[in-house]
C-alpha cells in the first residue's frame, strides 16, 4: 500500500462480553516490534479487551507459539507481530512464506488471528508500517483478530471439529454389566 493511498477501515468491533487476546511477537527488530505492540494494545483496549504479550525468537516461531497457547491456555484470539526485512539470501522467502502459511493453517482451524508480521524490503518500509501514529500495522492486526472474534461469537463460537463425525451408536466404546453401550 502506498503511503498516500486511502483505504477503507471497518468500524471497531464491539463485544457484549469481554475478550482476551494473546499478542505473540518476534522482537528481532526491537524498536519496530515495540511500535507494533503499542498499536495492538491500544486497539484491543479501545474495544474493551484485555491482552497478554509473549515473545518468541523469530517470525517462524510465532505460529507455533499460537498453536501451543490455543491448546494450553484460554484466549479468544491472537495477534501475530514481527518484522522480516529482505536480506542477501533466500532465507527471507522461507521466513515470510512459512510464517504466513503457519498462521493461515491455524486460522483455517478456527483460530482468530490477526497477522501483523511485516514483510518488507528495507528498514524505512518497516518503520513506516510499524508506527502507531502512521500505518499502525500492529493496531490493524489487532483489529483483524477482534473482527474474527466478533464473527466467531456471532456464528455461535467454536465447534468441536470439522468433518466426519460418526454417530455414537456406530461403535461400542464400553459395555456395562447389563450389556448397554456407554461412552
Amino acid at each position: 500500500m502506498a503511503a498516500n493511498e486511502q483505504h477503507y477501515t471497518l468500524p471497531r468491533a464491539e463485544f457484549s462480553k469481554p475478550v482476551k487476546l494473546l499478542i505473540v511477537v518476534a522482537p528481532y527488530y526491537r524498536d519496530i516490534a515495540d511500535e507494533m505492540i503499542a498499536g495492538a494494545r491500544v486497539e484491543i483496549e479501545a474495544a474493551g479487551g484485555t491482552h497478554e504479550t509473549v515473545e518468541v525468537p523469530g517470525a517462524l516461531e510465532v505460529p507455533t507459539a499460537i498453536g501451543i497457547a490455543e491448546r494450553l491456555s484460554h484466549f479468544d484470539g491472537y495477534v501475530a507481530l514481527g518484522c522480516v526485512i529482505r536480506g542477501e539470501t533466500t532465507h527471507y522467502d522461507t521466513v515470510c512464506n512459512d510464517s504466513s502459511r503457519g498462521l493461515t493453517l491455524l486460522g483455517l482451524q478456527g483460530l482468530c488471528i490477526g497477522n501483523g508480521i511485516l514483510t518488507v524490503e528495507n528498514r524505512a518500509q518497516a518503520e513506516a508500517r510499524a508506527e502507531a501514529a502512521g500505518q499502525n500495522k500492529g493496531g490493524g492486526a489487532a483489529a483483524a483478530a477482534l473482527h474474527l472474534i466478533a464473527l466467531s461469537r456471532k456464528w455461535g463460537g467454536q465447534r468441536e471439529g470439522v468433518g466426519f463425525k460418526p454417530s455414537r451408536d456406530e461403535f461400542q466404546i464400553a459395555g456395562d454389566s447389563k450389556g448397554k453401550t456407554t461412552a
